[in-house]
């Protein structure tokens, strides 16, 4: 079983990502800048053109919804303080290594995709 974090140090996780899917990907750009957000059109490899802002100590992209897909494609990131205790007692999707950082993919009970890394700080 999996203890609740304390908070006595400040936060014990941190949200690092949020994917929206956008069925006006530009008009919801333009929206989301008019909030603060500052963005770059970015691609991954033969993935869809998007956009991507690094504010607030995360990342927050806009990605295009996918012509009639009803699945929410909502996407969180957490750093969290345990990541070792939490894998052993979840199921994980995958494991990658992004700029010497590992990084596991869950699915919540929803469906959506959940990306977990070690807190450092």
């Amino acid at each position: 079983m999996i203890n609740t974090a304390q908070h006595g140090d400040g936060p014990a996780l941190q949200i690092d990502l949020l994917v929206l899917r956008c069925k006006a990907l530009e008009a919801s750009k333009r929206f989301y800048e008019l909030l603060g957000f500052c963005f770059v059109k970015e691609q991954h490899g033969d993935g869809p053109i998007h956009y991507a802002s690094q504010e607030a100590g995360m990342v927050f992209e806009l990605y295009p919804w996918p012509e009639d897909d009803v699945t929410d494609h909502t996407r969180l990131g957490f750093s969290v303080p345990n990541l070792g205790e939490i894998v052993a007692n979840i199921e994980t999707l995958s494991r990658h290594v992004i700029a010497d950082e590992v990084v596991y993919i869950a699915q919540d009970p929803d469906g959506r995709k959940i990306e977990l890394t070690e807190r450092t700080t």
